[in-house]
């Protein structure tokens, strides 16, 4: 079956960095556009950001363009998420999600979710 396994989350001081990467199995992973949505404590998940299937376009959401890079190993069937200059409002769970269709900023327009990873930032 379909798995998608986030890591990399993790405590970090406002200003740092983390990484954040997520392996895929059970699919053609080369076919999926994948993204990334975090969750904070009693708010809707939101998007993030998006790779297409080649990595040859990449979307991000107004909050965290120039501070987040998205992109994908396909020969490792996985996507990653870099983060810089974090702020305590990125605290949240970061999910990965796989997509068949065109780019969407929609959690419903994505086949496949992860687990998510836990990433928390302190002032």
């Amino acid at each position: 079956q379909v798995q998608l396994v986030e890591s990399g989350g993790g405590l970090v001081q406002a200003g740092g960095s983390l990484r954040l990467s997520c392996a895929a199995s059970g699919l053609i992973f080369s076919a999926y556009g994948m993204g990334w949505f975090r969750q904070a404590p009693g708010k809707e998940r939101e998007f993030v950001a998006d790779i297409s299937w080649s990595g040859g376009s990449t979307f991000y959401t107004d909050s965290v363009k120039g501070r987040f890079t998205i992109s994908r190993d396909n020969a490792k069937n996985t996507v990653y998420l870099q983060m810089n200059s974090l702020k305590p409002e990125d605290t949240a769970v970061y999910y990965c999600a796989a997509r068949r269709g065109p780019y969407s900023t929609s959690t419903s327009s994505y086949s496949y979710w992860g687990q998510g990873t836990q990433v928390t930032v302190s002032s």
